[in-house]
C-alpha cells in the first residue's frame, strides 16, 4: 500500500541515526519515570508496601487494560500516510480510549477489583488498600497514551520525529513536578504521590504532541496523495488486531508475573524490587524498543536492509556494554542502595538478579529490527505468535518456580522474563524471513520500473 511509485536513493547510516536519536532520547527519558518514581516513594512511609502496590498490581493492571492502543504508534506510522487513513485510525483510537477507560473505572470502582486483586492476582493482603487508591488515580492514563501515540506515529511518518522527544521532556517535568511536591510534604501515601504523577505526565504529555502535530495536520497530511487503495475497515482491522493481540498477551506477563511472584519466597520483598531492577532495565532496553518505528518509516527503498541491520548490531552490542559495565561496578550498588533508597536487605536481593537481565538490551534491539520489518510487510500475524512463544515460555518458568518454591520470585521472574524473550525474538527472526524476501523483491521491481521510465524516451 503506497501512496506513489518512486525509487528513493540508499539509505544512509546518517539519516537512520537522525531518525532513531529523537525517539531513543523520547523513551530513554520515559524509562527514567519508573526510578524516579520508585525513588521518591521509597523516600515516603511504608516504602516496601507502596512499592508492592505500585509494581504488584497498579502498574500490571494500568499496563494490560491500555494494551489494545500501544501498538497506535507502529499502526501510525505505518498508516498515517494520506487524510482519509488518518480519519479512520483516529476514529478507532477515539473508541478505544473510551471503552478502555470505562474498563479501568469499571475495576477500579466496583467489586470487580476484589476479584482481579485478591481472586486472580493473589496480592499480599498489605497492599490492597493502598493499590485500589493508585489505580484510581491512574484513570486518565489510558486515553492520554492513546491519543499520544497516534499522533507520534504522524509526527514520525512526516519526519519531526524531534517533537516526540521534546513531548518527554514535558511529561517528565510535570512527573517531577507532582513528585517533588509529594517529597517535600512527607505526608501523602507513596502510591498516591507517584500515580498522581504518571497521570499528570502522561496529560501534559498528550497535550503537548496534540498541539504539535497540528501543523502537519493542515498541510502535509492534507495534501498527501491518496492512498491506493483505499484503507478501508477490514484492511484496518486485518493489520491492527494482530498488533493488539500482541500487546495484550504480552502484557498479561505482568499480572501473571505478579501472581507468580505472590506464591513464591520473599513476596513481598520480590514485588518491591521489581519495580526497581525493571526500570534499570528498561533504561538500557529503551534505546532498541525506539527501533521498530524507524524500521517502519525506513524500510522501503536500496540497501534499507542492510543499514539497518548494521546499526541494529552496533546498538546490541553498545547498550549491552553499558550494562555490563553498570552490573559488574559499584555503580549498581549506587543504583539500588543511594538513587533507588532499597534497604540493605532488598539491595542484596537484587543485585545478583541484575546479571539476569544481561541479555535483555540486545534481544530488544533485534526483536524491534525483526518486528519492524513484518510491520512493514503488512502481515503481522508473525508479531502475534512470537508473544504467544513468549507468554507460554514466560508462563511455564513461573509455574515451575511457584511448584518448586524453594528460589525466590525475583530471581525466578527475572529468569523467566530474559529466556522468554529469547524464545520471542528467534521466532520474530523465522517469521521476518519471507518479509525480508518480499521487500528485495518490491525494490527490485521498482528498480526495473525506473530504468525503463528513464530508457523509454529514448526508445
Amino acid at each position: 500500500m503506497t501512496a506513489h511509485n518512486t525509487f528513493q536513493p540508499p539509505l544512509t547510516i546518517g539519516r537512520i541515526a537522525r531518525t532513531w536519536w529523537p525517539l531513543a532520547a523520547s523513551w530513554l527519558l520515559m524509562s527514567l519515570e519508573l526510578p524516579a518514581l520508585s525513588a521518591v516513594v521509597a523516600r515516603l512511609p511504608h516504602p516496601e508496601i507502596n512499592l508492592a502496590a505500585y509494581g504488584g498490581v497498579v502498574f500490571p493492571l494500568s499496563l494490560i487494560i491500555e494494551s489494545p492502543i500501544i501498538m497506535l504508534l507502529a499502526a501510525s506510522t505505518a498508516l498515517s500516510r494520506d487524510w482519509a487513513s488518518f480519519i479512520k485510525v483516529r476514529g478507532f483510537m477515539m473508541r478505544m480510549g473510551a471503552a478502555l477507560t470505562t474498563l479501568h473505572l469499571l475495576i477500579a470502582l466496583t467489586p470487580l477489583y476484589d476479584v482481579v486483586v485478591k481472586g486472580i492476582i493473589g496480592a499480599p493482603a498489605e497492599i490492597i488498600g493502598p493499590a485500589r487508591i493508585g489505580l484510581i488515580l491512574m484513570t486518565p492514563w489510558t486515553w492520554s497514551i492513546a491519543y499520544r501515540r497516534f499522533h507520534q506515529g504522524v509526527l514520525i511518518r512526516f519526519d519531526r520525529s524531534r517533537a516526540v522527544g521534546v513531548g518527554t521532556v514535558v511529561r517528565l517535568s510535570a512527573d517531577g513536578l507532582v513528585l517533588a511536591v509529594g517529597y517535600l510534604i512527607g505526608t501523602i501515601p507513596g502510591i498516591a504521590v507517584g500515580t498522581a504523577a504518571v497521570a499528570a505526565g502522561v496529560m501534559s504529555e498528550a497535550l503537548y504532541v496534540g498541539l504539535s502535530v497540528r501543523p502537519i495536520l493542515r498541510n502535509e497530511l492534507r495534501q498527501a496523495p491518496p492512498v491506493v487503495p483505499t484503507l478501508t475497515w477490514r484492511g484496518f482491522l486485518a493489520f491492527y488486531v494482530p498488533l493488539a493481540l500482541t500487546s495484550l498477551i504480552n502484557l498479561l506477563v505482568q499480572p501473571i508475573g505478579s501472581a507468580a511472584l505472590s506464591r513464591m519466597p520473599m513476596a513481598l520483598a520480590s514485588l518491591a524490587v521489581w519495580p526497581v531492577v525493571s526500570g534499570l532495565s528498561f533504561m538500557f532496553r529503551s534505546f532498541g524498543v525506539a527501533y521498530n518505528e524507524v524500521v517502519v518509516a525506513l524500510l522501503d527503498g536500496p540497501q534499507t536492509a542492510a543499514q539497518l541491520r548494521r546499526f541494529a548490531l552496533w546498538m546490541a552490542l553498545g547498550t549491552t556494554a553499558l550494562l555490563a559495565l553498570v552490573i559488574a561496578t559499584p555503580l549498581a550498588y549506587l543504583w539500588l542502595r543511594r538513587v533507588s533508597a532499597l534497604s540493605a536487605e532488598l539491595t542484596e536481593l537484587a543485585r545478583p538478579a541484575l546479571w539476569l537481565l544481561l541479555p535483555l538490551p540486545a534481544l530488544t534491539v533485534m526483536q524491534n529490527w525483526y518486528q519492524g520489518v513484518i510491520v512493514s510487510s503488512r502481515r503481522t500475524q508473525g508479531i502475534t505468535e512470537a508473544i504467544v512463544v513468549f507468554l507460554t515460555t514466560c508462563a511455564a518458568i513461573l509455574w515451575s518456580g511457584v511448584a518448586w518454591g524453594r528460589a525466590p520470585g525475583l530471581h525466578v521472574g527475572l529468569a523467566a522474563f530474559t529466556i522468554a524473550t529469547s524464545a520471542q525474538t528467534g521466532w520474530l527472526w523465522l517469521r521476518s524471513r519471507p518479509a525480508m524476501h518480499a521487500l528485495h523483491v518490491r525494490i527490485g521491481e521498482a528498480a526495473i520500473g525506473v530504468a525503463q521510465n528513464v530508457e523509454s524516451p529514448a526508445r
